[in-house]
C-alpha cells in the first residue's frame, strides 16, 4: 500500500531532475501524476520513464493560459487535486552589476509569478487536507554574489509557504516548502555554454558541501514525498533543507 493510493498529484516542471525524481517516487506511493513541461520531447521521456498513470501537459507556468489549460486538464481527468508540487524554475546567474531587466523578469516570472498563479489558479481544484509542497532554494538562505535575482525569487517562494499556510488552514490544506542545496541535475548544463563550465560548478560545490558531494534528485523527492504525504500531517508554514550540511555546519 502506498502513501500517496487513491490521491491525484500535479508536479510543474516535471520531465527532469527534481520534478522528474519527485513524480516517479509519487507515481509509485499511487499517485495519479500530471507533470508539465516546456518541452514535448522531454515530457514523452519522462512520461516513459515514470510508466503509468501519469499525464503530460505541454506548457510554461509563467504563461497564465498554459496554467489554464493545465487545470482544465486536471479537472476534466481528475475533477480535482489533492497534491501540489511547484517545482518549475528559471535559474539565472548575473550579479546585481551585471543582471539586465530581462534577465530579471525572466527569473521572476517564473520563480515568484509563476508559482503564485499555479497555486492560485489550482485553489477551486484542491482538495481538503491536501498539501502544497512549493520547491524553493538554500540560496533564499545564503548570500552568493551571482545569484542575486535568483536568490530573492526563492525567497520569495519560501515566504509564499508561510502565508498560505495561514490562508489555507481552515481548509486543513498544509503548505511547506523544501529547499534543496547543489543538486546533480541537468539544470547544471543549462547554466553554461560548455560542459567543462558545468563540470567545474559541480566541483566546486563538491569542494563547498560539508557532505563532498551534490545531492541527488532522488534525496530531495523523499523530502518532497514526507511533505505531500500523511507522514507530516503536523506540519505546515515549515522549509525542509535538502543540503548536505551546506547552510548548517
Amino acid at each position: 500500500m502506498g502513501k500517496l493510493d487513491g490521491k491525484t498529484a500535479v508536479v510543474t516542471g516535471g520531465s527532469s531532475g527534481i520534478g522528474l525524481a519527485t513524480a516517479k517516487l509519487l507515481a509509485d506511493e499511487g499517485a495519479y501524476v500530471f507533470i508539465t513541461g516546456r518541452r514535448a520531447t522531454e515530457l514523452a521521456k519522462a512520461a516513459a520513464e515514470i510508466g503509468a498513470n501519469v499525464t503530460t501537459v505541454q506548457g510554461d507556468i509563467s504563461d497564465l493560459d498554459d496554467l489554464d489549460r493545465l487545470w482544465a486538464r486536471v479537472r476534466e481527468e481528475r475533477g480535482s487535486v489533492d497534491v501540489i508540487v511547484a517545482n518549475a524554475a528559471h535559474a539565472g546567474i548575473a550579479t546585481l552589476a551585471e543582471t539586465t531587466p530581462e534577465q530579471f523578469d525572466a527569473v521572476f516570472d517564473t520563480n515568484a509569478r509563476g508559482t503564485f498563479f499555479t497555486v492560485q489558479k489550482a485553489l477551486p481544484l484542491l482538495n481538503e487536507a491536501g498539501s502544497v509542497v512549493l520547491i524553493s532554494s538554500t540560496a533564499h538562505l545564503i548570500g552568493a554574489s551571482p545569484y542575486t535575482a535568483y536568490s530573492a525569487s526563492k525567497a520569495a517562494v519560501r515566504s509564499f509557504a508561510r502565508s498560505w499556510a495561514d490562508e489555507l488552514k481552515e481548509r486543513g490544506v498544509r503548505v511547506n516548502s523544501v529547499s534543496p542545496g547543489p543538486t546533480d541535475t541537468p539544470i547544471i548544463e543549462a547554466m553554461h555554454e560548455t560542459q567543462e563550465g558545468a563540470d567545474a560548478m559541480r566541483e566546486d560545490f563538491r569542494q563547498a558541501l560539508p557532505m563532498a558531494r551534490l545531492g541527488r534528485p532522488e534525496e530531495v523527492a523523499a523530502a518532497v514525498l514526507f511533505l505531500a504525504s500523511d507522514d507530516s500531517s503536523f506540519t505546515t508554514g515549515a522549509d525542509l533543507v535538502v543540503d548536505g550540511g551546506q547552510t548548517q555546519l
